[in-house]
């Protein structure tokens, strides 16, 4: 199981570029979060939270003591402790489950090399967001974080059997919901915009149009959108590079190398980006 001590690799670059104690998160967090539009965990926040959770909030915890968990469990995260993250997030219930939902779903992606390890994190982690749509509807990483789990879990199944079960329409009305209920979240229209893409490249422009409502200038739209709200972030133009070749294959094969390349060049300002710039480097050596 993901919470086992002995299941999670460590982080393979010195964390200490990435680490933010003290106020240095908080200035730091508009970079940090552009992409997942993640509000910063103040004591009006904690309140927010603790308020809209109701009887899923955690127990005996003040907004004050809560905002200090959440930031630490962020400061975990940013730094690559991914298991630190994970596990403080998953102790706060729904309120933690967005940072405990990334821990653990990033970590899975990049650092666990068992394939059906992976699957299981992807489907503790889409479950966990699950509990936080119950609690907390309201919030677009609610929404979001059960996207990119179940994103990532289809990929692992292969996107045909994820059709065949019913995920990617799951998939992408919770992108659709947590696009509504923030419109500039950049990772959300990456995601979508590889959705579109995915499924074109399994069925077909006509047959995922007809039955999924996939479209190749949807697909563009939510990619060119995301480089515009993030043009730092490296996951972006690695997405970017993805979708390209998805849609149109050896003949933007140049265009997506590009991409990787630019990935690759960005300064990773978290261990998560210095993770996607890994990727993108491998994808171009």
């Amino acid at each position: 199981m993901a919470t086992k001590k002995s299941a999670w690799a460590k982080f393979p670059h010195a964390a200490k570029a990435y680490d933010y104690p003290g106020d240095k998160l908080a200035k730091a967090w508009p970079a940090l979060h552009a992409g997942d539009a993640e509000p910063f965990p103040d004591d009006k926040r904690a309140a927010a939270l603790i308020k809209a959770a109701g009887k899923a909030a955690p127990k005996g915890v003040d907004a004050a003591a809560l905002a200090g968990a959440l930031q630490e469990a962020w400061r975990d995260f940013h730094r690559g402790d991914f298991q630190q993250a994970f596990e403080a997030g998953q102790a706060l219930g729904p309120v933690g489950a967005s940072v405990a939902c990334k821990a653990l779903a990033i970590h899975a992606s990049y650092l666990v090399d068992d394939e059906d390890e992976q699957l299981r994190r992807y489907e503790q982690a889409g479950k966990l967001a699950e509990a936080a749509i119950a609690a907390l509807p309201g919030e677009a990483n609610s929404h979001y974080r059960f996207a990119h789990a179940m994103g990532r879990y289809s990929q692992g199944i292969s996107i045909a059997k994820a059709l065949k079960l019913g995920l990617a329409t799951k998939v992408r009305k919770a992108l659709e919901q947590a696009l509504e209920l923030a419109p500039k979240h950049a990772e959300a229209h990456t995601a979508l915009g590889l959705y579109h893409a995915e499924i074109i490249d399994k069925v077909g422009s006509m047959i995922g149009g007809l039955t999924y409502g996939a479209k190749a200038s949807e697909a563009e739209k939510h990619i060119a959108t995301a480089l515009k709200l993030t043009p730092a972030s490296p996951i972006a133009h690695v997405e970017h590079a993805n979708l390209l070749l998805l849609l149109h294959g050896d003949k933007r094969e140049d265009d997506a190398a590009a991409a990787f390349e630019k990935a690759a060049k960005l300064k990773p300002r978290d261990a998560m980006e210095a993770l996607d710039a890994d990727f993108a480097r491998a994808q171009i050596e």
